[in-house]
């Protein structure tokens, strides 16, 4: 164990969604920014497991073990079948109990996230997400959609927890993503969803269905086959369901033990439960989460990362907070919107990457000319990644999003040029000063060539004593008195030139050739 190694006990379940009054779900933006956003994992590809199911079925009971095998996996990097821990534990992970009372609501993740290495050297970040169950007496009919929508959209793996049997009712719960997914694969790349698992708890017929994996797709393939005399429309939805998902599959679980179901103080402990789930359970979880079989989360046929979340979770929950159900087109549309903000944020992040070390808060002044040939270097390099990626939503809307990020880089650009202006050892003097200077350069200069008899010289200096004398005085009076503001604005930017034309003539690099000024890539 690393002396490092953070302690499964320190985590809990964060709720990120909750439900409200009114029937609608608030997100919790910064709570779940501060946690995908996190700089050790926000780059790497995310593996998103969600349960999602009805109320009181054992959701969060199962993630805590879920909780165990990742802990065990990937941090503390034992390769054995040990995960399960000590038979006297109890159990920790998502807050559980037994009860016929709803228990979790809204929905949560849980707050550390498991760092994985793939074979092919890929890093990801795997979470788990709790859900508040669904069809109990609280929750509206949009209520319990609105769950089941956003655990589909953003998992890469959804469990469908289930309880002893796939009813048909249980397959029309899937009818707006088979909506969803008619249109979705009209319009982008890949199959729309990718990883359902129906999980069958309590299976009482395992001699017609064996428990666990195998017995559970023959079942499955039983629940889904399309016989003559079914309604058509039953015949589609079966049809739609194998279409849209990548992978089905089904996994049937014993009863726990009857110690687990009506004992008041059972706390999870392994000692209270049945072998044979405890044996199921050991196949289960590793057939999800072991390195072999990470799933990684895809959209459009492109690899997710932590940090595109936050924008995905963002559009799904405003676009089913409207007042009805959401239309599939919609659904697809805030899918798109959220498609492009990540390739946005992405371009605005390279251009500040680059930007920041050319001429970040810590490097030293920048003449102009270098200043506006960095950041049109910086602006083709974000046009670049923006570019890359695969775009949901046609051209307009890529049009749309470049152009919005093409605005976000110029008022960048213009901070960034405040900040460089700012560390200009002379742009710490103001006008009057620049002004003062000259004025003494010019008395000394004259008494100089005086001295050495060049008259020439002598007048050249007194005419610059005399005109910085005017300036000053001109630009004084302008802004004491708040008359003459055009002169004083005018004697600021021939100050603000002097400047310039200085530090570019005494700069050691110089300027570099064929690069654009700054007002020139303004204009452009």
């Amino acid at each position: 164990m690393s002396a490092t190694a953070v302690k499964l006990s320190d985590g809990k379940g964060l709720a990120f969604v909750r439900p409200t009054p009114d029937h609608t779900f608030e997100l919790d933006e910064e709570l779940l920014a501060g946690l995908l956003d996190r700089q050790d994992i926000r780059n790497r590809s995310v593996i998103f497991v969600a349960v999602a199911g009805a109320f009181r079925k054992g959701k969060s009971f199962l993630l805590s073990f879920f909780l165990r095998y990742l802990y065990n996996t990937y941090e503390l990097k034992l390769d054995n079948d040990d995960w399960l821990g000590a038979e006297d534990q109890p159990l920790k992970g998502f807050s559980w109990r037994g009860g016929a009372e709803r228990h979790t609501t809204g929905l949560l993740i849980w707050s550390q996230p498991f760092k994985a290495t793939l074979d092919n050297g890929e890093e990801v970040a795997i979470f788990l997400m709790d859900t508040q169950g669904t069809f109990d007496s609280e929750s509206t009919i949009r209520d319990n959609a609105t769950v089941f929508a956003l655990s589909t959209m953003v998992s890469s793996i959804l469990i469908y927890n289930l309880s002893q049997n796939i009813e048909e009712d249980d397959l029309q719960h899937l009818q707006l993503f088979t909506d969803y997914g008619r249109v979705a694969l009209e319009k982008t790349e890949g199959k729309p969803f990718q990883h359902l698992m129906f999980l069958v708890r309590d299976w009482s017929v395992p001699y017609e269905y064996e428990y666990g994996a195998e017995g559970g797709q023959r079942f499955l393939d039983k629940r889904l086959e399309v016989h003559e005399n079914q309604h058509e429309e039953l015949k589609t939805l079966r049809r739609e369901i194998k279409s849209f998902f990548a992978k089905l599959s089904c996994f049937l679980m014993p009863h726990p033990g009857m110690k687990v179901a009506t004992n008041r103080s059972f706390d999870g402990r392994l000692s209270d439960i049945d072998t044979e789930f405890k044996q199921q359970l050991k196949k289960l979880i590793p057939s999800l989460l072991a390195p072999k079989n990470l799933q990684v989360k895809v959209m459009s046929g492109q690899k997710i990362k932590v940090k595109d979340l936050l924008h995905y979770i963002k559009a799904y929950v405003a676009v089913f907070n409207g007042s009805d159900l959401p239309v599939p087109q919609t659904i697809l549309e805030a899918t798109a919107q959220a498609n492009n903000l990540s390739a946005v944020a992405d371009a605005r992040e390279v251009y500040e990457t680059l930007m920041e070390e050319a001429a970040g808060g810590a490097r030293p002044y920048l003449p102009p000319d270098r200043l506006a040939g960095e950041h049109r270097r910086a602006v083709d390099k974000a046009l670049l990644s923006f570019h890359s990626k695969k775009k949901m939503g046609g051209e307009e809307k890529a049009e749309h999003y470049k152009q919005q990020l093409l605005q976000d880089l110029n008022e960048d650009y213009e901070r960034l040029r405040a900040q460089n202006e700012s560390k200009s050892m002379l742009n710490l003097f103001g006008t009057g000063v620049v002004f003062a200077v000259l004025l003494v350069a010019g008395v000394v200069l004259s008494m100089i060539a005086r001295t050495i008899g060049i008259r020439l010289l002598e007048a050249a200096g007194q005419g610059v004593s005399l005109a910085a004398l005017c300036a000053l005085g001109l630009w004084a009076y302008s802004r004491f008195t708040g008359q003459m503001r055009e002169i004083s604005e005018f004697l600021d930017e021939v100050a603000r030139n002097l400047r310039n034309s200085i530090l570019q003539n005494v700069s050691p690099l110089g300027t570099l050739p064929g690069t654009a000024s700054a007002e020139n890539l303004k204009k452009d």
